[in-house]
């Protein structure tokens, strides 16, 4: 891993107005985030974790503190939504291409391109399937695809896996974990599980009650490829002792 850093996050701090002079929904939240680094943001509800996630995809303006790249112009950026939010009239395909239609890349090419990604997320088969004859599991996979069609710099899940039952999810973390060794994507993940978080991250981030600060920043350090059989080591439980005591 590389010790410049790809992404920068000093002293942020978000207030919404109201008419009670303002919710602030973060303070104060410095961290780095290096190439090929998976981060979870955990925190309980209303912590400011997907405030977060907004202000560094560029689409909120932090009230204060500074959001900065390593390279000075906007990244590319993949996201990752808890609903797949696929179009409902669009194959598989279609849909994992629409990103490279909308560039302009041609058809042939971005056909090439979606295959590649159906391959990566294992939904060779269903090419030509619309959304309503997919799984919740196999919809979010659809949605992984698009938001990595175009080769991101740094790619944004937030709780994409809130919606499952708890046995498509635990799946769905170990296929997440498989597509990421693969192509060692920066990725910061909003998620509530601890499990979740530990299972996928090589650091956690807690957040705190609103306004959200930054209360512990722990590295992960389980080996990876990461397996299931790891969730129930001594080390683990461990780790997950220490962030839920952080988050109560």
């Amino acid at each position: 891993m590389s010790h410049t850093p790809i992404l920068t996050i000093r002293n942020l701090t978000t207030v919404f107005p109201d008419e009670n002079g303002g919710l602030r929904a973060l303070r104060d939240v410095s961290f780095d985030v290096h190439p090929r680094e998976f981060i979870c943001v955990l925190g309980p509800s209303g912590s400011g974790k997907t405030t977060l996630l907004r202000i560094v995809a560029g689409l909120l303006q932090p009230t204060d503190g500074q959001v900065t790249f390593a390279r000075r112009q906007q990244p590319r950026i993949g996201m990752v939504f808890q609903q797949a939010n696929l179009m409902p009239w669009r194959t598989v395909m279609q849909n994992i291409m629409l990103p490279l239609e909308i560039h302009g890349v041609g058809n042939h090419a971005a056909q090439k391109k979606a295959r590649e990604m159906i391959e990566l997320v294992g939904l060779q088969g269903f090419e030509d399937s619309l959304p309503r004859d997919l799984s919740g599991g196999m919809a979010q996979r659809v949605a992984i695809a698009r938001a990595l069609i175009h080769d991101p710099d740094l790619l944004l899940l937030d709780e994409p896996f809130g919606s499952l039952d708890a046995l498509t999810r635990e799946r769905m973390w170990t296929e997440l974990s498989r597509i990421w060794q693969a192509r060692q994507k920066t990725v910061i993940m909003v998620t509530h599980s601890i499990s979740e978080s530990l299972f996928l991250a090589d650091r956690v981030l807690v957040l705190t009650q609103r306004p959200g600060t930054l209360k512990l920043d722990l590295n992960v350090d389980l080996p990876r490829p990461r397996r299931d059989e790891m969730r129930y080591t001594a080390h683990f439980g461990k780790l997950a002792r220490r962030l839920k005591e952080a988050i109560e």
